[in-house]
């Protein structure tokens, strides 16, 4: 029987489709190969092109420098829709990995310091970066610093440079610690906003901008007694670094008007006489120096160099071997799953177990740079890291910036606190806000009526006053998270609840205070932990080191986005009432980030939270 002329068309279709899908196959498989040659040859080949001998590293950092790092695309545009800079942010573990491995590494002859545009980190943060240029200077290597000014945070790491040079126009700012905030209680009392707080702890001052005008005697007394202890450090560190007399700071800044108007306001010449720095020189002065000093590029123009960020992408990390596993817990604490940046009591809890439940880790360090939040959530945390030592692996706490409040629950279930002397920490205290809008609607001729099966139906009604009753039973839980705070410390600090209350109370401390009160058990860095991790673990030579962090999801990230977007929705309706009223963008920024964050507290689903937050942050 002869074919019909269609199923020859069909036929002849079948076979060009046939091969059309083999030769795609083909094609991908192909592409699929040479990505994955290519990715082997980067990882295990023949590695990054030889820098040269007296090659100097340029560390010119653009940013704020921080724990934990959360770029990207969608980070910058929550940046942009909120306000904040969406600058680049630098990790403080990158800026330790290169300083340490070009330390080792014999190309490299030297460092290039410029701090322009470095957004200060914190007083520990900043800290630890002098500490690992104090490192790389040890192995005999030389570290030039340059700036067009500086203020306090750059000069603080820029005081470790062998050199510090100056642009002839530039100048030194030290202004000081100082914290002011804004005070709200007349505010919302003419809107007729009622906050209602209960709390446990003298100095817990968290909430007193919404309920006070002022801040308490003893807010007063404990942060003035905090951030003199702190620029007290920060003078003593910058004096010894730089080899000035005693007192040679205050003495500058004290006499700042008569040395400027002996200098005819050549500001460069006052940080010069003072020995702030060692000489004035343009940029282009400082590449001549560094190509005397060193050798030149191939073209002959400049010194022969390698930039920070080429330099950390050189940096190839081990994938095999026994570890420390590092869980990051950066940001305010919460019940849920945070990404990074922020704490999530359900999310850093599993980030431990999995490290707990990995054969190759072998020690745990938590590296902490919190002011705290929900107690509950912090008490997640802490019960992990309890069960992980239970399992065999040792946990060193890490303390960064601040570690106060829930960031000091977190700390308790460790082998060993570790504290930076400036870290802020402490806080042992327990509050709860519930905010009402009842006087606002008796304005706006507002009324609310219904009818519930008990008392407590109507807690979460905030345009009526708070139920004394509630308010009482409010109290009383927070009495008792309280007693569980200052118990389990007691514990963790071997000695009573009542030693614990002595120094408890919400008072915070820097890390050197904390130590003299049993709140720490040593004073060191970041590397110190390592160490100490390591050596608890019985681990030899120098170990693998793991950052175990989230991935966030695609889902997550759609969630954070329209989250992101309300609470600036909210920023900005306040922004908006506040523009007639003629305070400056910066001042009205803050206010409204301060009157969003209360704002939150009435969005949430549960009538109360909780709080063991310090409403803190280290001085810059």
């Amino acid at each position: 029987m002869s074919r019909s002329v269609s199923s020859y068309v069909g036929g002849a279709f079948r076979f060009v489709w046939r091969a059309l899908d083999v030769g795609r196959r083909a094609v991908l498989n192909l592409l699929f190969l040479i990505i994955l040659i290519a990715l082997l040859y980067a990882i295990f080949g023949g590695g990054a092109k030889p820098l040269g001998d007296k090659t100097m590293l340029v560390i010119e950092l653009k940013g704020q420098l921080l724990e934990q790092g959360r770029n990207g695309a969608r980070e910058a545009l929550l940046a942009n829709l909120n306000g904040d800079d969406p600058r680049k942010q630098i990790q403080l573990r990158d800026v330790l990995s290169v300083l340490d491995a070009a330390g080792k590494d014999a190309q490299i002859g030297g460092a290039v310091l410029v701090l322009d545009e470095m957004q200060g980190g914190g007083q520990a943060l900043e800290r630890e970066f002098g500490a690992a240029l104090d490192r790389f200077k040890a192995k005999g290597k030389k570290v030039v610093a340059w700036g067009a000014s500086y203020n306090q945070a750059q000069y603080q790491v820029a005081s470790h440079a062998d050199e510090i040079y100056l642009h002839p126009m530039g100048m030194v700012m030290l202004d000081g610690f100082g914290h002011y905030r804004s005070y709200y209680r007349d505010a919302l009392d003419k809107v007729g906003v009622t906050v209602n707080l209960m709390r446990v702890g003298t100095f817990k001052s968290f909430a007193e901008p919404f309920v006070a005008n002022g801040p308490s005697p003893a807010a007063a007394e404990a942060d003035a007694f905090l951030i003199n202890d702190l620029w007290a450090r920060y003078t003593k560190g910058v004096e010894t670094a730089r080899k000035l007399p005693e007192g040679q700071l205050m003495k500058v800044i004290n006499g700042l008007p008569e040395l400027s108007k002996a200098a005819n306001g050549n500001m460069a010449k006052v940080a010069l006489d003072a020995k702030l720095i060692d000489g004035v020189k343009t940029r282009d002065d400082i590449r001549k120096l560094m190509m005397e000093r060193g050798a030149t590029n191939a073209e002959g123009k400049t010194f022969r160099q390698v930039a920070f960020d080429d330099y950390l992408a050189r940096q190839r990390p081990k994938f095999t071997g026994d570890a420390i596993g590092v869980v990051m817990a950066v940001g305010e604490i919460g019940d849920g799953v945070a990404g990074p940046g922020a704490i999530g009591g359900e999310s850093t809890s599993n980030l431990i177990r999995m490290a707990r439940e990995d054969s190759s880790i072998k020690a745990v360090v938590l590296r902490v740079d919190s002011p705290g939040g929900s107690a509950f959530g912090s008490e997640l945390i802490r019960r992990e890291l309890e069960l992980t030592r239970a399992a065999g692996k040792p946990v060193v706490v890490s303390m960064g910036n601040v570690a106060a409040s829930g960031g000091y629950w977190i700390s308790m279930a460790s082998d060993e606190v570790i504290a930076d002397p400036a870290t802020i920490t402490g806080s042992i205290g327990v509050i709860a806000l519930y905010p009402t809008v009842e006087k606002v609607a008796d304005k706006l001729g507002i009324h609310t009526a219904g009818q519930t099966t008990t008392w407590l139906g109507d807690i979460d009604n905030r345009l009526r006053p708070m139920d004394p009753r509630f308010g009482q039973v409010i109290q009383g839980m927070i009495n008792h998270t309280y007693d569980e705070f200052t118990t389990k410390a007691a514990l963790a600090r071997r000695t009573t609840p009542a030693k614990i209350d002595e120094v408890g109370q919400g008072r915070v401390w820097t890390g050197a205070q904390a130590k003299e009160r049993g709140l720490v058990d040593t004073l060191g860095s970041y590397q110190d932990a390592l160490k100490s991790a390591a050596k608890r673990a019985k681990m030899d030579g120098e170990p693998r080191i793991v950052y175990i962090e989230r991935e966030t999801s695609r889902f997550d990230r759609v969630l954070e986005y329209f989250g992101g977007s309300a609470a600036k929705a909210v920023g900005e309706q306040v922004k908006v009432a506040l523009a007639p009223s003629g305070l400056p963008l910066g001042v009205a920024t803050g206010v409204a980030k301060d009157l969003s964050w209360l704002n939150d507290l009435t969005q949430q689903r549960k009538p109360f939270t909780a709080l063991t937050h310090c409403l803190c942050e280290s001085p810059r």
